[in-house]
């Protein structure tokens, strides 16, 4: 009997070595080769990556290329680089970048299927993180060094990508949130975990808005994403518009224009994660994204470089289907827990808010504030549109004496806007309506109201008390 156990024992011994190698040992990396390229969309052959996949092309002198599976027909495969295809060729090798992540680890064929989220890119996260400036792969672009957990500041690596709230855990939006702006904080006040959009044609001052938000607002943690903006504003913008006092307590996300789609895209992805890893250490989250647009132009070159058919005004399909997908990761977390509140801004082509991004976007957000060219050509800054503008959670947030305020304000300002070329050409005849003469009055008063200077802070209190005063003549929004 020991004569037969003997040799079991032995086997045993060694199955139980050849599983601890097999556990350890480096997997065969896949792979492939180009066979075409065709604008910014590259094919491959021989590989079978999921979406989302990384990537390294390898190049004749030996430098290697980083790209991301972006789709797939058949057994060909659509890459995109991260960065311009220069000096590739036909039949260059194809290498899966992380094909440990693409199979189950020995042992584990009867585990439960992994989240799709565990799939993506990890990169860095934490408090190491405040006060940097960093491309969408995680690399510092100041001059402050390497990403490094210091002291009180702690650095891990997340996921791009995760899984939304369910919509019932979330806390409604009930706490009015200081935005440091007289104009929004009393007219169009914000939530915290709210999200709005702010709608605007180019040079009428949405990024020093930002920057005063970004100085003003209380916040614990400021998440600013700048997707396909200028060179040449990016550095403004941290310098003098954010300014060292905004930056202290900031991380700033940067994918300028002159990048990727795909490297685009990610700056959003990567500013939104961020700001999600803050909120689940209960933190209340700012997160300023410009702009919304700009992240769907890049989702636009992608899906038509593979082939997806334009439907509005040159928009895939998909296009639409991933706006929701990025904002809806903002808002409130559970009762007592952290919070983000978005502010995206939204590039109206020619001025026009019936552009195919800014329709949807007004859909899918909580409100939106309307930047005027007209008043901005006038000097009046911020060049906000009472008018056009609206917040939707507004009457959760606010007392109803501070709404009836804010009709007051607005009715008595749009009806000043609506006769203004009657009083230009002196057709009106004082008298003639009690309530438009009382709206004459109070204009020079409410001009005043919603100009502000940049270096000039308005809180929440002081800027509804203000507003009370200035109603006080004005008859009620019913008269």
């Amino acid at each position: 009997m020991n004569a037969i156990a003997e040799p079991t024992r032995s086997l045993v011994r060694f199955l139980e070595e050849c599983r601890g190698i097999a556990h350890h040992a480096e997997p065969l990396a896949q792979r492939g080769r180009l066979t075409r390229s065709a604008g910014l969309v590259l094919e491959a052959i021989g590989l079978k990556l999921p979406v989302g996949a990384r990537a390294v092309i390898v190049q004749d002198d030996g430098t290697q290329l980083d790209a991301e599976v972006v789709g797939f027909a058949g057994e060909r495969l659509f890459l995109m680089p991260t960065v311009e295809p220069q000096g590739i060729r036909p039949g260059a090798m194809v290498i899966a970048q992380d094909p440990e992540a693409l199979r189950p680890r020995y042992g584990q064929r009867n585990h439960p299927w992994r989240r799709a989220e565990d799939r993506t890119r990890r990169l860095p996260m934490g408090t190491a993180l405040l006060g940097r400036v960093l491309d969408p792969n995680g690399i510092p672009l100041d001059t402050d060094g390497p990403l490094a957990p210091r002291p009180g500041a702690d650095l891990e690596s997340r996921t791009l990508l995760s899984r939304p709230i369910n919509a019932m855990r979330r806390d409604p939006v009930r706490t009015p949130l200081d935005v440091g702006v007289r104009a929004i904080n009393a007219l169009l006040t914000v939530g915290r975990g709210q999200r709005i959009g702010l709608f605007a044609g180019s040079g009428v001052g949405k990024s020093v808005l930002l920057g005063m938000m970004a100085r003003y607002t209380a916040a614990d943690v400021i998440v600013v994403g700048l997707i396909g903006e200028r060179g040449r504003e990016v550095k403004e913008f941290i310098d003098e518009i954010l300014g060292p006092e905004g930056l202290a307590r900031a991380v700033v996300v940067v994918a300028p224009a002159d990048t990727t789609p795909l490297v685009r895209m990610q700056g959003a992805s990567y500013a939104t994660a961020i700001a999600e890893y803050f909120r689940d250490c209960g933190r209340n989250v700012l997160l300023l994204m410009d702009s919304l647009t700009r992240y769907a132009m890049a989702a636009r070159e992608i899906a038509l470089a593979i082939g997806e058919p334009p439907a509005t005004k040159g928009y895939p399909p998909s296009v639409f289907a991933r706006l929701p997908q990025l904002v809806e990761r903002a808002g409130n977390a559970g009762p007592g827990e952290g919070s983000i509140t978005g502010f995206y801004t939204v590039l109206t082509e020619g001025d026009d808010l019936q552009d195919p991004i800014a329709d949807s976007a007004r859909a899918i957000l909580d409100g939106h504030i309307v930047l005027s060219r007209k008043l901005a050509e006038s000097g009046h800054f911020p060049a906000i549109d009472i008018e056009a503008s609206v917040s939707r959670v507004m009457t959760s947030v606010c007392t109803p004496q501070q709404i009836d305020a804010a009709r007051r304000f607005r009715n008595a300002y749009s009806r000043y806007q609506r006769n203004r070329d009657l009083l230009a050409v002196g057709a009106y005849v004082p008298g003639a309506d009690p309530a438009l003469d009382a709206a004459i009055e109070a204009h020079p008063q409410m001009e005043r109201f919603l100009r502000q200077a940049m270096e000039e802070r308005a809180p929440l209190t002081d800027a509804q008390t203000a507003l009370a005063s200035l109603v006080q003549g004005i008859p009620s929004y019913s008269s």
